[in-house]
């Protein structure tokens, strides 16, 4: 499949604000948050590896680029070597970031996250085996909505008292307050894949009996409290994004008939503009699918669901071909699509895929440096 120059996925794309000036990109290829558990000094401070990363991606075309899951607090990391947003360091290197990916002409997203009982993890790194980071190995007690363990080879979670929920959400407060100053475009706040607000929201870890468990309508209330607070802190010229789990695929958990109201009452009530939709991650099941854009479906009911808002809707999930991209905007499944393996596999994914969609050399988004690669 070739297209013209009218290719959907290079065309230009606005992320809504609540003041209604918006973010323009340059295309509608989004770079998904993966972790590169390259923080050596288990500081949180992004590093040269974070710089060549996002830098070349950037330079790749993207339009925007969703940086990894950002620990708001030291106990909120995924894992020791995961990047941090909650000391004047970090802000730093995150200026440093977001100021050479604005250089190459794209946006700069960041994801906020609690890892509630899934932090405190080995890096998935080759060799590595899951569960749990030792304290010798910096490791740290992990906190959560219950006392049991998330998930195989993981601590028992010290179960969040109220103060402990209240210092959280102004953990997200202060991290948003940061994001702003380094100078990121966009957060991405994250409830999806098992890790805090995901654990929250599903009934098959959420076992808590006070406001913050039991009804779908108590479950949901830490994700309505840590959108409201971020909202408030976040300048309302810039979107504010969220990753939902659309479904946990286990009879009795998550699922799109759940999720999707759910967000379109962040979306119309919240200042929630971007919705991002993936799904699993908090238990092992067999009816998870996987393959070339397994999301897709879940992304068009999202975007349905939507349909009579302004909010941007993209979908990740084994999306690498760009014709299969190109078809899922044309066919208007979703607004855009987040990249996240293909793009680690060849930082110049966009620029090679409006190549082979037929946009014309000289609005290819690759850097001015590479235009000899005969895009």
């Amino acid at each position: 499949m070739t297209t013209d120059n009218r290719s959907t996925l290079f065309s230009p794309l606005t992320l809504p604000t609540p003041d209604g000036t918006g973010l323009a990109l340059r295309n509608r290829t989004i770079l998904s948050p993966m972790c590169q558990y390259a923080v050596n000094r288990q500081d949180g401070v992004a590093t040269d590896w974070h710089l060549q990363h996002y830098g070349a991606i950037a330079a790749g075309g993207f339009g925007l680029l969703t940086v990894e899951s950002t620990g708001v607090s030291p106990v909120g990391r995924i894992s020791p070597r995961d990047l941090g947003i909650y000391s004047d360091e970090q802000e730093t290197a995150h200026w440093h970031l977001v100021s050479f990916i604005h250089s190459q002409g794209a946006a700069a997203a960041i994801q906020l996250n609690h890892a509630g009982g899934r932090a405190s993890g080995k890096p998935w790194l080759p060799g590595v085996q899951g569960g749990s980071a030792s304290i010798e190995d910096g490791g740290w007690q992990a906190v959560g909505m219950t006392d049991q363990s998330i998930a195989k080879g993981y601590r028992p979670t010290m179960k969040l008292d109220k103060a402990g929920i209240k210092q959280i959400i102004s953990d997200f407060t202060a991290a948003a307050h940061r994001a702003d100053d380094a100078g990121y475009d966009a957060i991405q706040i994250h409830a999806a894949h098992g890790y805090l607000l995901h654990q929250s929201l599903s009934p098959l870890v959420n076992t808590r009996t006070d406001e913050y468990g039991g009804s779908f309508e108590n479950r949901s209330r830490l994700i309505y409290e840590v959108v409201d607070a971020v909202r408030e802190a976040w300048p309302n010229s810039k979107p504010l994004g969220i990753r939902i789990s659309a479904t946990d695929w286990v009879e009795g958990g998550l699922a799109i008939e759940t999720t999707a109201p759910l967000m379109r009452d962040l979306v119309k009530h919240h200042g929630i503009n971007w919705v991002d939709v993936s799904s699993g991650g908090l238990v092992n099941t067999p009816l998870q699918p996987s393959g070339p854009g397994f999301h897709a479906i879940l992304g068009a009911q999202m975007k349905q669901a939507l349909a009579d808002t302004d909010a941007v809707v993209s979908v990740v999930g084994g999306i690498s071909s760009p014709e299969q991209a190109e078809t899922m905007l044309r066919t208007h499944q979703v607004d855009a699509v987040s990249i996240g393996r293909a793009a680690m596999r060849n930082p110049h994914w966009s620029a090679m895929a409006a190549a082979r969609l037929g946009v014309p050399r000289e609005d290819n988004p690759a850097a001015p440096q590479y235009w000899r690669a005969e895009w």
